[in-house]
């Protein structure tokens, strides 16, 4: 049985459980779940996407304009067994169209649609237990964006802006099919200033600190890098290393099991004991990943519980530095999908098993 077979299994046995006799998934991330990483998007960042999944007792059907019927029938779902429902695009029909394939039934969506129960937040655990094959996907786009990201971090020279950065970074990782949903580049002074610092005309003199989120087939791998030219300042190097602490508590505490509170506590713990007690609070620190850039930010009340084949990205911060990468957790432990090849490490102990994390490059 298939990845997209599967999950029509997983579908029905949801629609089941939760008394739905039709349902809808409109979102990219739900879209390229359960089709085996096909795109029902045209704008990238959108939450709702041009074409929506509809599973019903008489079949299951992709609905959409006429403007994208073809592509659909053509590529993105060609061979998969859904029918087309087309509708004008001039007379906003979807819901017409939707309202006569579901009449009479109790319809599910994945997001706020009218006559339909709301299971958006429901449908979104199904995804997190990743199978074989989407694994396989996973580690293909990890290893294209860690390898991306550490060529044009060693290609960098100062004087370089900001946005020039982050064109090389879109363009290495762009000529795999591999789109980026966030790009930070943070010169000198603004990666310590701002969190999430959107590319801009400044250029770069000492230091950058780069961020990149990468989808393709609905997966999206995170992670980032920092570049220091020149010696290491003391100061700069020690936060580094605390931060690649609490980074390596987190990646080492998130096993299969384990409340996501519980791990996001143990993080804070690691805050407080390099130094930096309220850093946290000043940005949020990841959680599961997959799907979606975070399927949720974890708090120390979060009640969700990590699942074997999860997949994660902490993103622990203290000002100016950070220490991000996508990790799948396994009964066997956890597995670094975004590593960039010959990247300086940070070895941190924990748990009484060393976890490497990514230390700032030093270009003398």
């Amino acid at each position: 049985m298939n990845e997209p077979e599967q999950k029509r299994m997983r579908i029905a046995r949801f629609m089941e459980e939760q008394g739905l006799e039709a349902l809808l998934l409109a979102r990219p991330g739900n879209f390229a779940w359960a089709t085996g990483g096909r795109r029902n998007y045209v704008a990238t960042a959108s939450d709702k996407g041009v074409a929506s999944l509809l599973f019903t007792p008489e079949g299951d059907f992709v609905v959409t304009s006429i403007i994208e019927a073809p592509r659909m029938a053509g590529e993105e779902l060609a061979g998969l067994g859904y029918e087309v429902a087309s509708y004008s695009w001039h007379e906003g029909a979807e819901a017409d169209m939707i309202g006569s394939l579901t009449e009479g039934l109790h319809l599910g969506a994945d997001g706020p649609y009218p006559t339909a129960t709301n299971v958006g937040a429901e449908i979104a655990c199904l995804r997190w237990s990743l199978l074989p094959e989407e694994i396989e996907r996973y580690r293909w786009l990890g290893a294209r964006c860690g390898e991306a990201m550490g060529r044009v971090a060693r290609q960098l020279r100062p004087g370089l802006s900001e946005e020039e950065i982050a064109a090389r970074l879109s363009a290495e990782v762009m000529r795999h099919g591999i789109v980026p949903t966030v790009l930070l580049v943070g010169a000198d002074e603004r990666a310590f200033k701002y969190r999430h610092p959107l590319p801009t005309d400044k250029r770069l003199e000492k230091y950058a600190l780069l961020t990149l989120c990468g989808r393709k087939g609905g997966l999206i791998a995170n992670l980032s890098r920092l570049v220091h030219f020149g010696p290491l300042p003391a100061e700069l190097q020690r936060k580094q290393e605390a931060v690649a602490r609490v980074d390596a508590t987190f990646i080492a505490y998130t096993v299969p099991g384990a409340r996501a509170g519980d791990v996001f506590t143990r993080g804070l713990e690691a805050y407080a004991a390099v130094g930096y007690p309220d850093e946290w609070k000043l940005h949020h620190q990841g959680g599961a990943t997959g799907y979606e850039g975070r399927d949720y930010k974890a708090t120390p009340s979060s009640p969700e519980i990590v699942q074997v084949n999860q997949a994660f990205t902490w993103n622990p911060s203290i000002a100016g530095t950070k220490s991000e990468d996508t990790i799948i957790v396994s009964e066997g432990g956890y597995e670094f999908l975004t590593t960039s090849p010959d990247w300086p490490t940070i070895p941190v102990e924990v748990k009484g098993r060393i976890v490497e994390r990514p230390a700032i490059l030093e270009v003398l």
